[in-house]
């Protein structure tokens, strides 16, 4: 991928596309030869103990810490809420496979797809997909958005859609309206979805492979309430409760980070807390609120809360007029939560019968850049939370770590350096050129340098080792996410992004 083309008449040009070939070239040869420097370099530092200096990123930016898009100053947030799941506590791979293996055993048992599907050696592949993707209704496609609502890239069942099919499918443009993304797209969010993407990819390919005929609204309905049905079903939590060594990761820092906030004066919201804490979790908290339903628990005003028996388990028929530590809460709203607990205090709940009233939003406690809440959704746990009630929001995405490792190793360097300098040449070419009509051989060309350029793009997507490339990108453009909220993307190689070490700042 280094052999540019020619133009046949134009010799300007020639000079461009040679001048980029041998700086190709020599790129690839200074970054081996770096890389091997820099095995025995890293011996040699590691023994003085050293740390790196160059213009990469530092060795010690890894995955354990925080970066800032704004200004945070930990000091003035005196309210902090954690979402539960892939935020407090993170689950193994072998959660996901058994999401996957029973939503599949309901498709065939209760929707009567072919019972074939259960002996076709069908199961989870966690190198498949990736968070933040969507599913088209209309025709089963998992597709990947960028941040001008475009399917960059789309799967069918394991097989990647042509252009030509995305252009015809998604009226030339490939962009999607409003409207048309709220009517046909269903957002895999989280990575809990990761397993529904599976499913879905997986039940189209098997009747593809077999020239099934089917229906690929059906097919998407039936994935999703199958799923749906396995996380409601209680049998899910049943098999999840009685092995949590199992399909919980081990968090032996986590209640010491708890203990570290609290007594710095943080208060919190919680979203869900279990196995991980400790039996005496419920005192970790001012308030524990279970099965909140968020988005709606930031924009619904008038949703009040419940209590759940925490023996039983069962949600309890009396009001709640006042949230109490110690106790367990179900649904409710941000309205509600402001109205029955006094945190005019720090850490402090109320007392007595007398409640605060605030009359105006703008009055209450939780209204305020003071709250910070921690999720690992950007649509359901941060955009509202942020664009309603101005909380600091940070969002949990273990995958930076991933990709900060990768950018690390040289054949991924190469392949970024690679499309710079190709995409510097076609700017150039395109110069010399001038401002009159192309003619057939100059567009031949530049087919051919942006046809390189997408071989250096799906290069990257394969060191990433998933059909779907990286999580904050989208082809070559930023990510579709609510709201444009601004991301880490995963450009970050040689750069001063601000960053903090957890235990240090808590």
């Amino acid at each position: 991928m280094t052999i540019l083309p020619r133009h046949p008449t134009n010799e300007l040009a020639n000079e461009i596309l040679v001048q980029t070939e041998e700086a190709l070239r020599n790129m690839q040869e200074r970054e081996l030869y770096l890389a091997k420097g820099e095995e025995n370099n890293a011996i040699w530092s590691k023994s003085l103990g050293l740390k790196y200096q160059g213009d990469e990123i530092p060795v010690e930016v890894d995955r354990e810490s925080v970066y800032a898009n704004s200004y945070v100053d930990l000091g003035k947030v005196d309210t902090v809420g954690f979402d539960f799941d892939y935020t407090l506590v993170t689950y193994t791979q072998q959660l996901l496979e058994l999401i996957y293996d029973m939503a599949l055993r309901r498709l065939v048992n209760e929707k009567e797809y072919p019972s074939a599907m259960l002996s076709s050696g069908l199961k989870f592949d966690p190198f498949f997909s990736i968070r933040g993707l969507a599913v088209d209704r209309e025709n089963g496609w998992i597709c990947h958005l960028s941040y001008t609502h475009k399917v960059a890239v789309a799967w069918e069942g394991r097989n990647r859609v042509s252009r030509g099919r995305l252009m015809e499918e998604y009226s030339g443009k490939r962009a999607l309206t409003p409207r048309e993304r709220k009517t046909r797209l269903k957002p895999l969010n989280d990575l809990f979805s990761m397993a529904e993407c599976c499913l879905m990819a997986d039940t189209v390919q098997f009747f593809l492979d077999r020239d099934i005929p089917f229906c690929p609204r059906s097919a998407v309905n039936d994935v999703l309430g199958s799923i749906t049905g396995t996380h409601i079903s209680g049998e899910f939590h049943r098999q999840v409760a009685e092995e949590p060594g199992k399909y919980f990761e081990t968090k032996p820092y986590l209640k010491g980070v708890l203990k570290k906030m609290r007594d710095g004066g943080k208060r919190y919201v919680d979203a869900g807390m279990t196995y991980v804490v400790g039996p005496d979790w419920r005192e970790q908290w001012d308030v524990v609120i279970v099965s909140a339903g968020k988005p709606a628990f930031y924009t619904e005003e008038n949703r009040p809360f419940r209590e759940v028996g925490v023996e039983t388990g069962k949600v309890l028929f009396k009001p709640v007029t006042k949230l109490e530590k110690g106790r367990v809460y179900t649904a409710g709203c941000l309205k509600e939560l402001t109205k029955r607990i006094n945190w005019s205090n720090p850490s402090s709940l109320q007392q007595d019968d007398v409640l605060p009233k605030y009359d105006d939003d703008v009055y209450s406690p939780l209204i305020s850049p003071n709250v910070m809440y921690i999720g690992d959704s950007l649509f359901a746990d941060l955009v509202d939370a942020k664009r309603e009630f101005g909380w600091t929001t940070a969002a949990v995405t273990p995958e930076v770590g991933d990709e900060i490792d990768l950018q690390r190793k040289t054949e991924y360097k190469i392949a970024e350096r690679a499309i710079e300098m190709l995409l510097n040449s076609l700017r150039l070419y395109q110069r010399t050129l001038g401002t009159g009509l192309r003619s057939q051989d100059d567009l031949e060309v530049m087919n051919d340098m942006e046809g390189m350029v997408s071989k250096w793009r799906d290069e990257q997507t394969r060191l990433l080792r998933n059909p779907f490339g990286s999580v904050f990108r989208a082809s070559s453009q930023h990510r579709f996410y609510p709201e444009s909220p601004k991301l880490l993307s995963h450009e970050i190689r040689g750069t001063r992004s601000e960053c903090c070490d957890i235990d240090e700042e808590f």
